[in-house]
């Protein structure tokens, strides 16, 4: 593998994050184990990534980490609360931009399942290690998760409230459309024959499908 830089890693999937950092002008030393902890978690799990690690990735000395964390828990809790926080930004700025439920669902997934492809580093982290996060951080990763679960099940109550969307489990079908968009973050690399945007536009032909809509969008 060649050596890590923090170049690189700005210029791949987690541009955001790194914009998110530098909108709270967290010092250097943070950003640089942050970014570092995103790709190392997600190339080795939580628990096969030791502190030494993430240091070495970051280009800094062993005991660094702990200048701006207090735990490799602590990294882990911090990159899971900012990347499920965007998701909600993601979410709320697509959805402002239509007024149907037909187009605000259609606007929704396709922004966030571009989000999980650009961003799947993180995504992935997310995914896969929050078991890892102590009860309490856990349930505050949840409660956050819930309210992303919650715009996908307005927007489908919308819906159907206003006769564009058939279904008869909303719940099940509000499931389906979030599985949809944050697995991408599985398979997709930097580099794949489609880019987050067309895999986006697919997506969310699919998550209209899935929730019956009974008239074309215009």
């Amino acid at each position: 593998m060649p050596p890590f830089t923090l170049v690189a890693l700005d210029a791949g999937n987690d541009a955001l994050l790194a914009h998110l950092l530098e909108r709270y002008r967290f010092p250097e030393g943070y950003r640089r184990m942050f970014l570092a902890a995103i790709a190392t978690f997600s190339e080795r799990g939580f628990h096969g990534t030791s502190t030494r690690d993430i240091a070495a990735r970051a280009g800094m000395s062993p005991a660094a980490l702990y200048v701006h964390f207090g735990s490799k828990e602590e990294v882990l809790y911090r990159i899971a609360t900012s990347a499920v926080g965007l998701t909600q930004e993601v979410m709320a700025t697509a959805e402002a931009t239509a007024a149907r439920a037909t187009d605000r669902l259609y606007a929704v997934v396709k922004a966030i399942t571009a989000w999980h492809a650009h961003h799947c580093a993180a995504a992935r982290v997310v995914l896969y290690h929050l078991d890892a996060l102590t009860p309490e951080h856990l349930a505050e990763v949840t409660e956050k998760e819930r309210e992303v679960d919650q715009i996908v099940r307005r927007i489908i109550a919308d819906g159907l409230a206003d006769g564009e969307f058939s279904v008869t489990d909303p719940a099940t079908a509000a499931t389906a459309v979030l599985s949809l968009c944050m697995d991408v973050a599985r398979w997709y690399r930097p580099g794949s024959r489609r880019t987050p945007e067309e895999i986006g536009d697919g997506y969310a032909e699919a998550a209209l499908r899935i929730v019956g809509v009974m008239a074309p969008r215009a």
